[in-house]
């Protein structure tokens, strides 16, 4: 078979081999004598650049404009920065870097919607013993641009679709960049990408951006927006193919990810899925995907990329939180504990308030969902000021779907105070039914959403007498976005929570000390210490109340720190809670702080100092993650 020949190639004949050697040699010394002529010549040149003593060529960048924001944001990105101490930087490479300063300064300015800016460049000559040279840019960035009009537009067939009109009315109503706002080249990026992800994230997974143009009349510092976006055809959920699986029960699997299998395609369902299955604990990484290659979109196969965790692992961990203090945990996981096969978690704890042993046992979920799971937990404990030992046993079923969790258990529960002062043993059982609902735009830092969980419990005490008693427990939290968006799409927000508790019981009826309430402390009445807001015994201690009540309303603004606009916010805060035996004798506990808050890959990162009113102190909360 013949191959092209390239047009250059050029067939020549070999060498006969007794001139090989020769060859070889000629080449080796003639390149030799290149080197040394080459060595020669820049040894030269290097002693007549010494003889003229030449010194080297640092400057200093100083960018002048009334604008302060843009002259440092100048002074940090102009590439001419780089090389300002450069320490082999030649007078033609430094003539070229200012004959480019001016193009890459109006660059950056474009970037941030001035695109007729007056500029003036001066270039010092050497100053002092060092050298140094001031390089001054002075800037008048003019008018920045505006937007005058917004062109948001879907190719077919989406754009006839009556099924997709809420998605498009949504991205056109959510759109960031609106009229009148300045144009920056930032925020132009990210609208654009904010109503491709909103397709992406519903119906439309392979959704692009088709075109996209920003159109800038530089006389009127006005620019037209357009931009087009392709969504592609709808998919629908096919069958779950799992990757990985070696160890555990494949139908099991199937039946923890619930992929909601003819459904319309939402990224919300498939992340869903995805974090049930890293939750489950068999798992250490778990990735869902629909198949790029799959070719009948109505049936989009849903690939899992799992890696199996171990049999069995223990973990030990040292923690602080300024809620309990310093604690030493060795948490130990089986996931086929004998004999039923239950995944076992075991768990030891040793805090400054709080000793705990705790074993958990949970079945693999069935097709409905639901799954059999029983604990037990040994623990010693402070109760306000007063330290009690208590047992609590419990079995029973839950479900977790989409945004809920319930679960109905029976649980055993008895209690004993240590010291004279404190409350009788006691003991009892309870029927218990827990709803939970999760409606948040994000799981790890939400901006918005709400959640609400409730538990009711019928039950009766066993020891020391025998009698009837109910407990409900109900909170919320809402979170509300209000007000403009900055640069990174971040909006100001409110989050107001509340919980409510009640035990109701005769007055002579003894109650286990883990099941009244307390409160106070980093995730509830800030500017108190932990648990430290009950009821008051006759000694005045304070011991866990039959009601219970906290509230809490914060206002929560984006900030920009480091120039980071979208990871930052502040916040100002109000608590209030009371706990009580007797809702007549309820006292709130007011507590006022501002604290800090980062959006970091595991959640929240709160700082909070906060002034309770009653005890007329400051005190500092630190917490990590988002718990509901």
């Amino acid at each position: 078979m013949n191959e092209p020949r390239d047009p250059h190639y050029c067939q020549t004949r070999p060498l006969p081999g007794r001139w090989r050697p020769l060859l070889l040699i000629s080449v080796v010394a003639a390149l030799h004598g290149c080197s040394t002529l080459g060595s020669s010549k820049h040894g030269e040149e290097k002693s007549a650049s010494k003889e003229a003593g030449a010194a080297p060529l640092s400057f200093k960048v100083d960018v002048v404009s009334d604008n302060r924001r843009i002259a440092r944001h100048l002074e940090r990105y102009l590439d001419i920065q780089r090389f300002s101490n450069f320490p082999d930087l030649q007078a033609g490479e430094l003539r070229r870097l200012l004959g480019e300063a001016e193009s890459n300064s109006r660059d950056l300015l474009a970037a941030l919607g001035y695109f007729t800016p007056q500029l003036n460049l001066k270039a010092g000559e050497p100053a002092g013993e060092s050298g140094m040279r001031r390089i001054v840019i002075e800037v008048d960035p003019g008018e920045q641009t505006k937007i005058e009009s917004h062109d948001i537009r879907f190719a077919e067939p989406m754009n006839s679709d009556p099924i997709s009109a809420r998605q498009r009315r949504a991205i056109q109503r959510d759109w960031l960049l609106k009229d009148n706002d300045p144009f920056t080249q930032e925020a132009w990026d990210a609208s654009k990408t904010a109503g491709l992800r909103a397709l992406q994230r519903e119906r439309y997974p392979t959704a692009r951006i088709a075109d996209s143009r920003a159109t800038v009349n530089a006389d009127t510092s006005l620019a037209g927006l357009q931009v087009t976006y392709d969504a592609g055809a709808p998919c629908r959920f096919g069958a779950l193919k799992l990757e990985g699986v070696e160890r555990y029960d494949a139908e099991g699997i199937h039946n923890i990810a619930r992929i909601p299998t003819g459904a319309v395609y939402r990224e919300e369902d498939l992340l869903d899925a995805q974090q049930r299955l890293v939750s489950s604990g068999y798992f250490d990484s778990a990735f869902l995907l629909l198949d790029s290659s799959e070719r009948n979109p109505d049936e989009a196969t849903v690939i899992a990329q799992l890696r199996e965790a171990k049999m069995q692992k223990i973990v030990f961990g040292i923690g602080f939180s300024t809620d309990s203090g310093p604690r030493l945990s060795v948490d130990h996981t089986h996931n086929e504990m004998w004999p039923l096969g239950w995944r076992a978690l075991n768990q030891v704890e040793a805090g400054t308030n709080t000793q705990s042993l705790a074993t958990n046992w949970t079945d693999m979920p069935k097709a409905s969902g639901w799954s059999w799971n029983t604990g037990l937990k040994l623990e010693r404990s402070d109760y306000g000021d007063i330290k009690a030992n208590s047992v609590s046993l419990t079995g029973g079923r839950s479900r977790t779907a989409d945004k809920t969790e319930r679960r109905y258990y029976l649980q055993y529960d008895a209690s004993n105070a240590e010291g004279s002062e404190g409350p009788h043993s006691s003991s009892s059982l309870m029927g218990n039914y827990a709803w939970t609902g999760r409606y948040f735009n994000d799981r790890v830092n939400p901006t918005r959403g709400h959640g609400i969980a409730a538990e009711a419990g019928l039950g009766l005490t066993v020891t020391p007498e025998r009698e009837p008693f109910l407990r409900l427990d109900v909170r919320a939290l809402q979170l509300w976005p209000f007000g403009g968006r900055n640069t990174a799409g971040k909006r100001s927000r409110l989050a107001l929570r509340a919980e409510v508790g009640a035990v109701f019981a005769g007055d002579s009826v003894n109650i286990p000390a883990n099941l009244l309430f307390l409160t106070g402390g980093d995730t509830t009445v800030r500017g108190y210490s932990y648990q430290s807001i009950g009821t008051r015994l006759d000694d005045g201690s304070i011991y866990g109340a039959r009601y219970m009540a906290m509230g809490s309303v914060e206002w929560q603004r984006p900030i920009t720190v480091f120039g980071d606009a979208g990871n930052f916010e502040h916040t100002l805060f109000v608590d209030a809670g009371t706990a009580s035996d007797k809702l007549g004798d309820a006292v709130l506990f007011p507590g006022v702080g501002t604290g800090i808050r980062w959006s970091s890959p595991v959640g929240p990162l709160q700082i909070d100092v906060a002034y309770g009113t009653k005890t007329q102190k400051w005190r500092l909360h630190l917490r990590v993650g988002f718990q509901f």
